[in-house]
Formats: C-alpha cells, structure tokens, sequence
C-alpha cells in the first residue's frame, strides 16, 4: 500500500516538475513553430533585397527555422519600418533596412510613425557601400577641385543627379555644396540607374554614385571617377584618390546596410541572430555575393551598429537642416 502511494505519488511530482519546466522551455526552443519574418522596406530587386534575401535563406538553415522574405516598400523606406516597428518583440519580426529609413529621413520628415532609435533593437551592421564622385567623359573636370572652381565662377549652373529626395546619394552632394559654399542644383530621379544614364548623356554635371553600378562605365571610359567616398582607396579603383586625398578630410561617406529587431526583443534573442548572421557573413558564396554588389561586409557588434546609427543621425541632420533639404 505505502509503495503504491510513494509510487503515485512520485509520478504526480514529477507531472508537476514538467508542467513547470514547459513554460521555460517553450522560450527556450525559440524559434520552433512559427516563420520569421525578414522585412525589407524597399522592392525586390536591389541591394538591400539581395542581401536580405541571401542571409534570410542561411539564417533558416542556420537555426532550422523557416525565414520569408517580405518587401514592404514605400515612403522612402518608412513603411516596413513603421511594420517591424510596431510588431511583437519576439524575434519573429526582423528589419533588413538601410541608412535611409534610420539615419536621413527621420530629420527630413516632420513625423515619423516610428522613432528610429528607440523603436529597434540593433542586431548587426552587414556591411557598408563606398561611392564615387562621377562626371561624364564630355565634361572636362580631372579632379574635385576643378569641379568645384566651376562651380564657384558659375552659382547654379551645375548640377548633381541622385536616386530620390532624401537618398544618401543627394546628402552627398549637398555636403559637398556646403563644404565648398557652392550653389549647385540638385536632380533627383527615381532610381540610381536613370541618374547616372543622365550623367552620361551630359544632362547633370555629376553624381556620387554607388562603386559597383558606375565601375562599368568607369571602366569603358564613359564616366570619369574624380574620387571615392571611403576612408581608405578602393581595390577596384585603386588609381582613383579618396575625397580626403582630394582636399575634403571630413568627407568619409559610406551606405550602410544593417538589421534590427523591434525593440524589447529578448536579449538572448538577438544574440542567437547576432552568433547566426555575423557567422553567415563570413560564409564563401555570401562574400562573392556581397563583392560583386560593392558591398564591404562587416558584422558588427549591436553596439557598434547602435553607435553608427546615432552619429549617422546627428551628421546628416546637421546637413539637412544646413542646406535646407525638403522632403518630396
């Protein structure tokens, strides 16, 4: 009798151990039993898709989950921004984004429906996308300080070609229309591509474009490269001197491409997606991918990514608000 009483007794303990262990567990074995969500806030098709699309596909693998792409684009990138913004801070919502909807349009739009700071818990920095200045072979500029002299004898006459109101590509420009208190009228397009066609054809005076998309008409000699926007020279354009080279020591511009969680995601969450993605950027396809995108892959720490962002945010307020840009 008093066996079968321990005996049941035993079994009701141990019942009860595992109920108590399974709420434990449940958070443990995250991310079982649902999809994560990658959110790209731009169309298919460009450098923040592609990226996306080739860690979302590595990361699954990676942690035996499935990972879907989603493309919410619009607004300049606010719209999927707004969407992970406001989702549960599960780790079943992420944002691949880009320096605009964080560090550029917050100070050129009025209200924003996110705050792109406290809104997001940073996870990486994928990597970083250096420009080159660029003019049209029928122009006659050799170096930036010959572009900018023309500028200066002619106010207004040149003008500089982007990829949208609000882009980094126009912050570029206007930067350097303030550092050299010059009067230069911007162009914008819809899309890089059609900037720089207009570059070629002599419409706009020049651009800073991204490396990867002029370096084929650099290298037929249909576009001119004056410098680059790195820190340091490229590899692919190893004859072509930095701004700093050329006589603008703080103009250090690069695009970045980053992912973010909504903020109050769990911790350890965003470390298991910090461990996976940082370890996927190293994989051999990833690098050949992101080389032949122009895109330098970095892997950062969250606090690297965060403190990026927050500079990024105050330099290119300064700038907007310095040569009054406007939104569209």
């Amino acid at each position: 009798m008093i066996s079968r009483h321990r005996r049941a007794f035993g079994a009701f303990a141990v019942s009860c151990i595992a109920l108590a262990a399974m709420p434990v567990r449940a958070q443990g074995d995250w991310p079982t039993g649902r999809p994560i969500t990658w959110v790209v806030p731009y169309p298919p098709g460009g450098t923040t898709d592609i990226l996306g699309r080739a860690i979302a596909l590595r990361l699954g693998t990676s942690l035996g989950a499935t990972v879907i792409v989603d493309n919410k684009a619009g607004a300049t990138g606010t719209i999927g921004s707004a969407f992970v913004a406001k989702a549960p801070a599960d780790g079943f919502t992420l944002l691949g984004t880009s320096i605009g909807p964080q560090a550029i349009v917050p100070s050129l739009l009025p209200k924003m429906a996110y705050d792109p700071v406290k809104a997001f818990e940073p996870i990486t920095l994928i990597g970083t996308i250096p420009h080159v200045l660029i003019v049209g072979n029928g122009q006659t500029f050799r170096t930036v300080a010959e572009l900018v002299a023309e500028a200066k004898s002619k106010p207004e006459v040149l003008s500089f070609a982007s990829g949208g109101n609000g882009t980094i590509l126009q912050m570029q420009g206007e930067l350097l229309r303030l550092q050299t208190g010059t009067r230069m009228t911007h162009v914008p397009y819809k899309g890089d591509t059609p900037a720089i066609q207009d570059v070629l054809a002599g419409h706009a005076t020049f651009m800073f474009a991204p490396v990867a998309a002029a370096l084929p008409h650099i290298q037929s000699g249909r576009l001119r490269a004056l410098a680059v926007t790195s820190a340091a020279r490229l590899k692919s354009l190893p004859n072509v001197p930095t701004m700093g080279e050329a006589g603008f020591k703080d103009f250090v511009v690069e695009q970045w491409q980053a992912v973010y969680a909504p903020a109050g995601t769990p911790a350890r969450v965003v470390q298991r997606l910090h461990e996976n993605i940082v370890r996927i950027l190293k994989d051999a396809e990833v690098v050949a991918m992101a080389d032949k995108l122009g895109v330098t892959l970095v892997g950062s720490t969250p606090k690297q990514l965060a403190d990026t962002q927050k500079a990024d945010l105050a330099k290119w307020a300064r700038v907007i608000k310095d040569a009054n840009v406007k939104a569209d």
